[in-house]
C-alpha cells in the first residue's frame, strides 16, 4: 500500500485568503451583499469590517496579515 493512501491531499494555500460577497445579516433575518471597510490597521495587519447593505450594521470581520517585513541589506 501506497504512503498516504486514502487521505485527501494537503494542499497549503489553496484557501488562505477570502473576500465575502454575501453574509447572512441577524438584523435583516436574510442573506445580503456586503461592502468591507478598513476598521484597525494593527502592527500585525489589518482588521476589515462587513456592513450589511440592506440596514448598514455590521455582519462580521476579516484580519488580513501584514507580509512579512523585508530585510535590506546596505
Amino acid at each position: 500500500m501506497r504512503p498516504g493512501h486514502g487521505q485527501p491531499p494537503q494542499h497549503k494555500g489553496s484557501y488562505e485568503d477570502f473576500e465575502a460577497s454575501v453574509l447572512f445579516c441577524s438584523r435583516c433575518r436574510v442573506a445580503q451583499p456586503v461592502r468591507e471597510r478598513l476598521l484597525l490597521v494593527l502592527p500585525d495587519g489589518e482588521l476589515h469590517e462587513y456592513i450589511c447593505s440592506g440596514c448598514g450594521s455590521s455582519s462580521g470581520t476579516r484580519k488580513v496579515q501584514a507580509p512579512p517585513p523585508q530585510l535590506t541589506i546596505g
